[in-house]
C-alpha cells in the first residue's frame, strides 16, 4: 500500500534536501523556483532549516513575465541581462553556499517568439550565468535539481486529462522514479547508487578508446580522450561533501573528445529547449564539428543553439543509459531533459565537465582543449538511444567489444 501523498511529499523533500543538496548543518542554501512550484519550494524551506540551514535564499522565477520580456524588451535589453541576480548567485557560492533548482519548465514558453530574439536573449543569459556556472561545472559545491508537477508541464505529459487528473499522474511518476514509495527510500537510493557505481568502475577499468553507435537513423564513432572518467550520479566537493546533481538519475557519463566524433545521430525523444520543443532531429558530425542537421519541429531553435559559439556545435557529454531504465520503463515522454535524459542514452552539445577528465579541474582552458575537452557557452543534452541501439567499444588494440545491446547493458 503507498503511504499518504502527505507522507510522499515529506519523504521527497526530505531526500531532495539531504541527499541532493547534501546540506550541511550552518551552511546556506540558495532555491531557485517558479511561482507555480511555491509550495514545495516552502516545504524545502522548512526541511533545510530543520537539518541547520543558516539562512534560505529563495530566487523566484514568473515565466509568464520572461514570455513578456521576449515579446516585448528592446533588443538591447536581451542582450544585456542585470548583473546583480548572477553576481548575488556567485556571491552565494563563493561563500560555500548549496545551491538548488526545482526544474519544470513549460516545454512551450516561448513558441512563437522570433527566432532571432530567442537566439540573442539565449546566449546573452549563457554569457551572463558564466562565473556561477564555474562553480557547478567543477563541483566546486554541492548542487541538486528536483522536479514538481506545474500546470504547463503536466499538461504538455498528458494532455489527455484534466490539469488536477494529470497534476496526480505526475506525483505519481514522480514519487516512483525517486523512490519515494519504498518503504527505505534512503537504503533505495543508496542501493541504486552502488549499481551505478559498478556500470562506472567497468567502464573506467575498460579504458575504451571509441565507442561505436549504431541504431535507427544513428552510425556514429565517438573518440575519448586519454585519462577519461565515467561518473555516476553522485558527485563530490573538493571539501568532501558527496551530493546528487540529478533527481531522479539512471546515468553514467564521461566526456568526448572534442575533435573525434564522426558520423550521424538521430534523435529518439523530443527535446525542450529554451520554452520550444526540438523533435526529430539528426545531426551530422565530421571531426568533431556538426555539419549537417534537420529537424521536423524546432529548426530554428536547433540552429541557434548550434551557432551559438564554436564550442555549441561540438560534444561535451556522453552518457548511457538502459532502455529499461525505471523511466523508459513508464512509457511516457517527460518534456523535461532531467526525466527524459534517464530514459535514454544520451549526448550533450556544448561544454564538458572539467571532473571527467584525469586532473581536468587542474587545468586551465588551454590545457583541457589540448586534451580534448570542448569549451562553449551552452551543455544541452539531446536523447538519442532506444531499445534497437547497440553500442561497442573499442580497445587500445582495436577489439571491439559489446557494451549495449538492444538498448541494454551487454555484461552483468
Amino acid at each position: 500500500m503507498k503511504p499518504s501523498f502527505e507522507v510522499c511529499l515529506e519523504r521527497y523533500a526530505g531526500l531532495v534536501i539531504k541527499i541532493g543538496a547534501a546540506l550541511r548543518k550552518g551552511q546556506s542554501l540558495w532555491i531557485n523556483s517558479n511561482l507555480d512550484s511555491a509550495p514545495f519550494a516552502r516545504l524545502l524551506a522548512t526541511k533545510a532549516y530543520e537539518a541547520g540551514a543558516a539562512h534560505v535564499q529563495m530566487d523566484w522565477v514568473d515565466e509568464a513575465s520572461t514570455r513578456i520580456r521576449y515579446e516585448l524588451a528592446p533588443e538591447d535589453s536581451l542582450r544585456t541581462p542585470p548583473e546583480w541576480r548572477t553576481k548575488a548567485m556567485e556571491a552565494h557560492m563563493e561563500a560555500g553556499g548549496s545551491f538548488l533548482q526545482i526544474y519544470a519548465p513549460n516545454p512551450s514558453l516561448l513558441k512563437g517568439i522570433a527566432p532571432e530574439r530567442l537566439a540573442i536573449g539565449n546566449k546573452a543569459q549563457a554569457e551572463a550565468m558564466q562565473g556561477f556556472r564555474r562553480y557547478v561545472n567543477q563541483n566546486l559545491n554541492a548542487w541538486s535539481m528536483a522536479s514538481v508537477p506545474t500546470p504547463a508541464w503536466a499538461a504538455a505529459v498528458f494532455p489527455e486529462l484534466s490539469w488536477e487528473e494529470a497534476e496526480e499522474a505526475l506525483w505519481d511518476r514522480i514519487f516512483q522514479v525517486n523512490r519515494v514509495y519504498e518503504e527505505d527510500p534512503a537504503a533505495a537510493w543508496e542501493a541504486h547508487l552502488a549499481a551505478l557505481n559498478r556500470r562506472k568502475d567497468y567502464m573506467n577499468a575498460k579504458r575504451y578508446r571509441r565507442l561505436h553507435y549504431k541504431g535507427p537513423g544513428t552510425d556514429l564513432t565517438i573518440g575519448l580522450p586519454e585519462g577519461h572518467i565515467w561518473k555516476a550520479a553522485t558527485s563530490e566537493t573538493p571539501d568532501g561533501i558527496v551530493f546528487l546533481p540529478n533527481m531522479p538519475t539512471e546515468e553514467i557519463f564521461t566526456m568526448p573528445h572534442k575533435d573525434e566524433v564522426n558520423g550521424t545521430v538521430a534523435s529518439t525523444l523530443p527535446l525542450p529547449y529554451a520554452g520550444r520543443v526540438i523533435d526529430g532531429f539528426s545531426l551530422t558530425f565530421t571531426d568533431g564539428a556538426v555539419t549537417g542537421f534537420s529537424a521536423k519541429e524546432g529548426y530554428e531553435p536547433l540552429k541557434s543553439l548550434i551557432e551559438m559559439d564554436e564550442g555549441s556545435r561540438r560534444l561535451g557529454e556522453v552518457a548511457l543509459v538502459p532502455h529499461h531504465s525505471p523511466i523508459s520503463n513508464l512509457g511516457i515522454t517527460f518534456y523535461n531533459t532531467m526525466f527524459d535524459e534517464n530514459a535514454a542514452c544520451h549526448l550533450a552539445l556544448g561544454n564538458a565537465y572539467a571532473f571527467t577528465l584525469e586532473n581536468g579541474t587542474a587545468m586551465n582552458k588551454d590545457e583541457l582543449a589540448s586534451r580534448g575537452a570542448n569549451t562553449s557557452l551552452a551543455h544541452v543534452d539531446f536523447m538519442m538511444g532506444s531499445g534497437e541501439l547497440d553500442i561497442d567499444g573499442e580497445t587500445a588494440d582495436g577489439t571491439l567489444e559489446p557494451v549495449f545491446r538492444k538498448g541494454n547493458w551487454a555484461f552483468s
